[in-house]
């Protein structure tokens, strides 16, 4: 390596130790120095950060003030690393010391080691402390704007050094990336009976009905009573996608089995714009219907008892990540 190595150990030290050449004893010790701090395949990370001052000081005197330990053991500690190494890093003389070509290297290498442990060790405390990490949150895809975004955002302002990783689904897959780990949070149409999840309620929203402008319903300031949806061709999402929703609006709307389903669609839009090519209707959630602004579509109000759908937050019960305590105590502040 281009240096030879260490072949005479040093002896133990006793009673009081020699001083290292441009050096002396002058400072105080700290005890809370002497922790080994080990890394990688048995590396004491204390003299690797012992070997960075000194390589900054090149004086043993100076660089041991800076560490707040003793000259002696500063020394001892750089011998050690010597021959852990097999190599001479210091040339030393009664003036101080100077690094050898390759303790030089090793000095730039050692710094970025160092670097990178102390960056590891920052993200590691913010995320124990709820102050970084990531959050893996799934929207639901009939329920965007509103509390759900305000929510988000609140949360990303509050908490900007939080990776959050955002995607989109159905309620169902929602919940089965919860149930995996694959998800942190996700918002759901509830009820979502899984017993591994907490849900707590985020919005809710009235549910529309949706027709074609020249269908007889679209006509008229009253709201529609379920007795004149009885029987009308509808067109609805999968029910696998969210079986809670699905079940929930079906008994609202039509709760005397008078629910005629002639097609499916696989999200609102798609739902709006097969309302307004044909003779279907459609129930949707009013925050959906009326953002997508479907041409050819007539939104009604129905009679009461007003039908609604709720939007949830979910995660798993017993989770650890911070995040997601730090989301759920957002929403409970509401």
């Amino acid at each position: 390596m281009g240096e030879p190595p260490i072949t005479d150990p040093a002896r133990p030290e006793q009673g009081r130790a020699r001083p290292e050449p441009g050096g002396d004893r002058a400072a105080r010790p700290d005890p809370g120095r002497d922790r080994p701090e080990v890394g990688r395949d048995g590396w004491d990370l204390r003299r690797w950060r012992y070997f960075v001052v000194l390589a900054d000081e090149l004086h043993f005197t100076r660089a041991a003030a800076r560490l707040r330990i003793a000259q002696p053991a500063l020394s001892q500690q750089i011998r050690a690393l010597e021959r852990q190494l097999g190599v001479t890093l210091l040339h030393r003389d009664s003036h101080g010391c100077t690094l050898t070509g390759v303790g030089a290297q090793v000095a730039g290498e050692a710094r970025r080691l160092l670097a990178e442990v102390d960056a590891a060790t920052a993200r590691i405390r913010d995320l124990v402390g709820g102050r970084g990490g990531r959050l893996r949150l799934a929207y639901t895809r009939s329920a965007r704007g509103g509390r759900v975004d305000a929510l988000v955002a609140r949360f990303r302002a509050a908490h900007p050094e939080v990776e959050v990783v955002p995607e989109t689904g159905w309620t169902a897959p929602n919940v089965a990336g919860l149930l995996t780990g694959r998800l942190d949070v996700a918002f759901v149409r509830p009820p979502v009976p899984e017993a591994g999840l907490t849900c707590r309620t985020v919005d809710r929203e009235e549910l529309l009905l949706a027709v074609p402008v020249g269908h007889p319903l679209a006509a008229g300031r009253a709201r529609v009573r379920r007795a004149e949806v009885v029987g009308l061709p509808a067109v609805m999402w999968p029910r696998e996608n969210g079986p809670g929703m699905f079940d929930r609006t079906i008994a609202q709307i039509w709760p005397d089995c008078g629910f005629h389903l002639v097609r499916q669609e696989p999200d609102d839009e798609q739902l709006l714009r097969a309302v307004a090519g044909g003779d279907v209707v459609a129930a949707v959630p009013a925050g959906r219907a009326r953002a997508l602004k479907v041409p050819g579509v007539r939104l009604r109000r129905f009679a009461a008892p007003v039908p609604t759908v709720d939007v949830a937050l979910a995660w798993r019960r017993g989770t650890t990540n911070p995040a997601v305590r730090h989301l759920a105590a957002l929403l409970a502040a509401d």
